[in-house]
């Protein structure tokens, strides 16, 4: 690994700048995930995610995540291209306020039928009705030998769908006591928890979240992490974090980000990421 990312932030971001609202066209995002591979901040970055549909159209040697509704996600992963590498596989298993137990039997079945092949699986579970008990059905197939994991969405284009810090806490404390990891996406645009000056809307902090999981593996509750997911200074936040900085992310696999630089650009600002690599 390079020596400019510390183990804690080990990709730790997934390059989602086809997905709005950054909204890059494919043409430009291929070639500028591949420079952000190819530099020094490559540790920290994960793999280009692609809607299904959008699979055909990249002829680069690429490593991907296959984005996607169930069914579509099964025509495109029988039909990859050898210069595709497939990294993880993510999919909705319900909309908000549907019973997520059918959906997730579906996409189950479907990693199932992938077994042989060396992929993540993320199941997008909306944060309402029947979250917990998907929870322990998403916690029963990773004991069973499947690699799936868990996937919440923590913003979007209406208020709703940004869970309180009360309700991202509890999420966190319930991943944990079942050991299940879980990936968001979504509304994670910087660091620190921020209001966004043209929606008006409260978005999470990258930061934030990376500290609550911290405190979540040292047995902190709920309402503690609550705190933690709701506090809009920085440099408190930087401080917990860097003394981590060595150790291994706890239950959160990462985020998937419009933008790979806005990340770097607040991690350094912060200093948990250097200005300049020495030797």
């Amino acid at each position: 690994m390079s020596n400019a990312v510390p183990p804690l932030l080990a990709a730790l971001v997934d390059d989602a700048a086809v997905f709005p609202p950054g909204s890059m066209p494919l043409p430009d995002a291929v070639p500028a995930h591949l420079r952000h591979r190819a530099g020094r901040w490559a540790p920290m970055i994960g793999p280009l995610l692609v809607p299904t549909a959008d699979l055909p159209e990249i002829a680069a040697t690429v490593d991907i995540g296959v984005v996607g509704e169930p069914a579509a996600v099964d025509q495109a992963l029988a039909a990859i291209p050898g210069n595709l590498t497939v990294r993880q596989v993510e999919s909705p298993v319900a909309k908000r306020g549907e019973d997520p137990a059918p959906g997730i039997d579906r996409l189950a079945a479907l990693a199932q039928k992938y077994s042989d092949k060396p992929w993540s699986w993320y199941f997008e579970v909306p944060l309402a009705w029947g979250l917990m008990q998907a929870l322990d059905h998403l916690a029963r197939l990773r004991a069973d030998g499947l690699p799936v994991a868990a996937k919440f969405r923590t913003g979007g284009l209406a208020a709703e769908l940004f869970p309180t810090p009360v309700e991202l806490a509890a999420v966190i404390c319930a991943c944990r006591d079942r050991e299940l990891p879980f990936k968001l996406t979504a509304g994670l645009h910087h660091a620190v928890r921020h209001t966004d000056p043209d929606t008006g809307l409260v978005h999470h902090g990258f930061l934030n979240v990376l500290a609550a999981c911290l405190a979540a593996e040292d047995g902190a509750e709920p309402a503690d992490l609550a705190g933690i997911l709701a506090a809009t200074d920085g440099l408190p936040l930087a401080t917990a974090v860097r003394g981590a900085l060595d150790r291994p992310r706890p239950l959160w696999v990462g985020f998937g980000s419009c933008s790979v630089d806005e990340p770097i650009t607040d991690l350094t600002n912060l200093g948990l990421l250097p200005r300049e690599v020495h030797a």
